[in-house]
């Protein structure tokens, strides 16, 4: 990836934008991963209890209802089952936990008291209101399960989510994001290195040009101020042989 991004500034800077923001995606996913786990092992601890109270119901029911047969017969079991005038209500709700929306599930006319059941009272023994006191207990266990382990798969299939795109940041996008920004870096830092050692050169260059040009300025004035020195000793001479050949001879 890195020698695919064009080493420039402003790559540069976006590299480092994403940089930013990927680190802190990474830091908030991780904080979601870890309260999740949290939550899941809550979850966890009352679904453990509430199996356990599952199958402590469903094995006390089989008992109740089994003896309730073997003491009033099927006929008198079905009878009173279909006896029944108000069945069972379920709602359903949601609410979110560390951004998971998991199910709320809201029974009413689970349990009831006698008259609620709608056999008669004098008809039926007490195997049968304690089987049917017992499968209640068992439906609102199950209700309470649902409940329960639907939330437990939605936390775990949302921490197995996460734990991908945490997973995807630390090990693929940032290091590959790094690697891009390492490579711009150097291949800036060589381009300044190439620029200053060009200035570098261009100014030794122009140094050097502009001392050959003093040199030559001052060998010209130099030559000048030589032959302005030549010139003004032969005017000299020329002026003393110009006089001593005006000077009268001796007496």
């Amino acid at each position: 990836m890195a020698k695919d991004v064009k080493p420039t500034r402003k790559n540069l800077m976006e590299i480092e934008d994403r940089i930013e923001l990927s680190e802190r995606g990474h830091g908030t996913l991780e904080k979601k991963r870890d309260g999740l786990i949290m939550e899941f092992m809550d979850i966890l601890d009352k679904a453990q209890d509430v199996r356990g109270d599952l199958a402590d119901d469903y094995e006390d029911a089989q008992k109740k209802i089994n003896m309730a047969r073997a003491m009033e017969g099927d006929v008198a079991v079905r009878g009173a089952a279909a006896a029944l005038q108000e069945h069972p209500e379920i709602t359903t709700e949601s609410k979110n936990i560390m951004g998971v929306v998991v199910p709320q599930i809201e029974s009413s006319r689970v349990s009831k008291s006698l008259d609620q059941r709608g056999y008669g009272i004098m008809g039926t023994s007490a195997r049968i209101d304690e089987a049917a006191e017992a499968y209640e207990d068992l439906l609102e266990s199950i209700i309470l399960a649902a409940e329960v382990e639907t939330a437990m798969k939605k936390m775990l299939r949302e921490i197995e989510t996460t734990k991908r795109r945490v997973n995807a940041l630390e090990f693929t996008i940032l290091p590959d994001l790094y690697e891009g920004q390492e490579y711009i870096e150097q291949k800036l830092e060589e381009k300044e290195r190439e620029e200053t050692f060009r200035l570098k050169k261009i100014k030794d260059k122009k140094e050097q040009e502009e001392k050959e040009a003093q040199q030559a300025k001052d060998d010209v004035e130099e030559t000048e101020e030589a032959a302005t020195g030549d010139t003004a000793g032969t005017e000299s001479e020329e002026m003393g042989q110009s006089t001593a050949g005006g000077v009268p001879g001796g007496d």
